[in-house]
């Protein structure tokens, strides 16, 4: 007999491990008593008692004297010694392990009651329904007869398995595997049935409607559909399968609601009961239904979404390996219709513990490639298991992990599959490998693909620089998110970060005419190598270096940007750029880089205030800026027109940087633009001088500014006629005070 416990209590044990069972007084003057036999596979016909889990030990009689003299009972091998025996309470057992009612036993006789079967004692419990023989509604019940069940039957063992399983039967579980989610989930599943039963039934009956353009033929001519003779000649069947579309969707939202375990019973079951639904109408003329009415479009678009959820499951979500094998096996099992054949091997899902997968997440495999009984097999895997490998190795930090599988693995939608492997270079960032990381950026993965620098945006270019800059990374696994930043390595050197930096300008034309990567590669070369918590750059107030620095700085610019853009493998002076005024030197070679920036594609530069904000306090490489771009008549005027078009745009946002920087640093701006040579740039001066004045109100520092004016000899410079009033009229006002 199966060691098993009936509900009663009664526990099977073996006779080596006899257990006393103590009776009643009541008890005590019955001679029998009942030992539990281990011999449940005995197979003797020759033994009353084959088959069954209860043994009868009858005591001999003895008399008053023998039973004085001893009070043992010792068997003939010696194996068993009873030193008392009483009759014992009669557990509750299986119909088949009765000991007062005979039973008999066949493979799968359901008709009738066979023999004495259907006899039962009070503790009689039925062997499919787990409860007592007389609260067994299908006792003999024909084509059932439960009372013909034994555990020696594979029919009736399958048929208990059912009834104690319910619809998690048909999932090949066994019944020490269900737990409390699987049950749950077979619960709703089995609900879920008898509704969709309900639906696709009144489905199959179709809806009765006039065809279009119909007319009454008879005399007289009624209206559509009130003519009960044309009515019944034309009525057309239509089959809407809406009402069955959104009973699915209900369930399949909330399984989304479930644990795991309850969510894949119930989407697999889903699965297999939306594969059975046929459409009546396949061979008749296709009508104009839409995507939840029409049957063939409606069923693949279910199995998408119950797919790609089960794929991410299997790779999230911790089952037990066998529980995950019988997942698979399951939807293996469904026979799948005609319009749902691109699902056929969607559920073969590679396991963690695979041996391909594992070689490429150790780095030993490094092309997801390897030949197996002479043929080639590659990584290959669905796009919503590619995103949820990636997400659970996210989850457990592990970045060179996440590297090595997304440049090995393959996948069916290629351009979603190169935008993951695009943050591959800031998973190498994560790992402090900064320097692969800015190559992984200009190199492709393969070489059918382009690289990430086209395609990256403004954002994610100043957050690089800044990783480069500072060895310091976003804390966590969103490189644009707000959060502190930790420190992961060293950073690039000063002369590496720069040529990285430029390679991706002019990598990308996108980059390259976007007036905020300028303006974040001049912010970068000018601040600190240190960074704020929460992420935010420190700018450096650098003081201007000699004039010949300056010329020579520019000199070996200008060759090295040249080289740069046709490809050549240069490097820059470490001398210079790695030097005591190497923070001076970057500077400058940004200059100069603007400078050719703007003399090729000013036309496509959308914003020039972003470009001259980022220079921060250091006017003097600001002004070198404007020298540089006095050399060219037309692009000095059409860099000041726009720089004009800015501030007459961002007016409000000017005031509050003014504002936060303080009189000096609006003085400063002033002088540069009101002492430049050229006309055009005097304008700007007078436009943001213009600014101040009209917002006094919001300008508390305007009187400092006035006394900045005064103490730098502005008011007595020779300026032209308008400048010279305006400026004169600005320090009077306050002077009058």
């Amino acid at each position: 007999m199966d060691s098993q416990c009936y509900p009663g209590g009664c526990q099977v044990v073996p006779i080596w491990k006899l257990v006393a069972v103590w009776p009643s007084e009541k008890e005590a003057e019955e001679d029998n008593v009942i030992l539990i036999s281990d011999d449940d596979d005995d197979e003797d016909e020759g033994e009353s008692t084959q088959g069954s889990s209860v043994l009868f030990v009858e005591p001999q009689e003895k008399s008053p004297l023998e039973e004085e003299k001893s009070e043992e009972l010792v068997d003939e091998e010696g194996d068993l010694v009873v030193t008392y025996c009483k009759q014992a309470n009669v557990m509750p057992h299986a119909r088949h392990d009765c000991s007062t009612q005979p039973f008999e036993r066949t493979e799968s006789d359901t008709c009738f009651p066979l023999g004495k079967n259907a006899d039962i004692c009070e503790q009689c419990y039925c062997y499919i329904c787990d409860k007592p023989a007389a609260e067994c509604q299908l006792w003999t019940v024909p084509s059932l007869c439960h009372c013909n069940a034994h555990n020696k039957s594979n029919f009736w063992k399958e048929q208990r398995k059912f009834a104690l399983a319910g619809i998690l039967a048909t999932f090949n579980l066994e019944l020490l595997e269900l737990d409390t989610e699987l049950r749950r989930g077979g619960d709703l599943l089995e609900k879920f049935i008898r509704d969709l039963s309900v639906a696709y039934s009144k489905y199959l009956t179709g809806e009765r409607i006039c065809p279009p353009g119909y007319e009454c033929c008879c005399q007289p001519k009624l209206p559509p559909g009130q003519c009960r003779v044309c009515s019944s000649q034309n009525m057309e069947v239509v089959y809407k399968y809406s009402d069955v579309f959104e009973l699915v969707t209900r369930f399949l939202n909330q399984a989304d609601q479930e644990s795991p375990k309850a969510a894949a019973v119930m989407l697999l079951g889903a699965a297999k009961q939306i594969a059975l639904h046929k459409d009546p109408a396949l061979l008749r003329s296709c009508q104009n239904l839409s995507h939840t009415a029409s049957l063939r479009i409606a069923v693949p678009f279910l199995f998408q979404r119950i797919i790609t959820r089960l794929q991410r499951m299997l790779v999230l979500c911790d089952f037990p390996k066998i529980l995950f094998k019988k997942f698979v096996e399951f939807f293996q099992s469904i026979s799948l219709p005609c319009h749902c054949y691109a699902f056929s091997n969607s559920l073969n899902v590679l396991p963690w513990d695979h041996m391909l997968l594992t070689t490429v997440l150790k780095g030993q495999n490094i092309t997801g490639q390897r030949r197996q009984k002479g043929r080639k097999t590659h990584l290959w895997e669905a796009l919503p298991v590619v995103e949820a490998r990636v997400e659970k190795l996210l989850e457990k930090k592990k970045y060179k992990e996440v590297v090595r599988y997304l440049r090995a693995v393959k996948c069916n939608e290629n351009q979603r599959l190169r935008d993951l492997r695009d943050l591959i270079p800031f998973y190498l960032c994560k790992t402090g490998n900064f320097l692969d990381a800015a190559h992984s950026l200009l190199f492709p993965v393969n070489s059918l693909a382009c690289c990430s620098a086209c395609r990256i945006t403004p954002c994610q270019f100043k957050v690089y620089l800044k990783i480069f800059k500072t060895g310091c990374v976003p804390s966590g696994n969103d490189m644009l998110e707000t959060g502190p930043w930790v420190t992961a390595g060293s950073p690039l050197r000063n002369t590496v970060l720069i040529k990285q930096a430029l390679k991706l300008l002019y990598s990308s034309e996108a980059l390259y005419r976007n007036a905020k990567c300028w303006s974040s590669f001049i912010m970068i070369l000018g601040s600190s190598d240190l960074l704020e918590k929460r992420g935010h750059l420190i700018p450096l107030p650098l003081g201007e270096p000699p004039l010949s620095f300056q010329e020579n700085v520019l000199a070996a610019s200008g060759n090295f940007l040249e080289d740069l853009k046709s490809g050549v493998n240069v490097s820059l002076p470490s001398a210079t750029f790695s030097g005591q005024l190497h923070h001076e030197a970057s500077l400058i070679l940004a200059v100069q880089a603007v400078q050719q920036m703007l003399c090729c594609d000013l036309p496509h530069l959308t914003s020039f205030l972003e470009i001259v904000l980022a220079f921060g306090k250091n006017f003097w490489a600001l002004r070198l800026l404007l020298d540089q771009l006095c050399c060219d008549e037309h692009i000095l005027c059409s860099t000041a027109t726009l720089l004009l078009r800015d501030l007459t745009r961002e007016e409000g946002t000017m005031l509050r940087v003014w504002q936060n920087l303080g009189p000096q640093y609006v003085g400063e701006f002033l002088c540069l633009f009101l002492t430049c040579r050229h006309k055009r740039m005097q304008a700007v001066g007078l436009f943001s001088l213009n600014v101040v004045i009209e917002n006094l109100h919001l300008c508390p520092w305007a009187k400092q500014l006035c006394t900045f004016f005064l103490e730098s000899g502005l008011g007595q410079l020779p300026f032209g006629t308008t400048v010279h009033q305006e400026v004169s009229k600005f320090v009077s006002a306050f002077e009058k005070l």
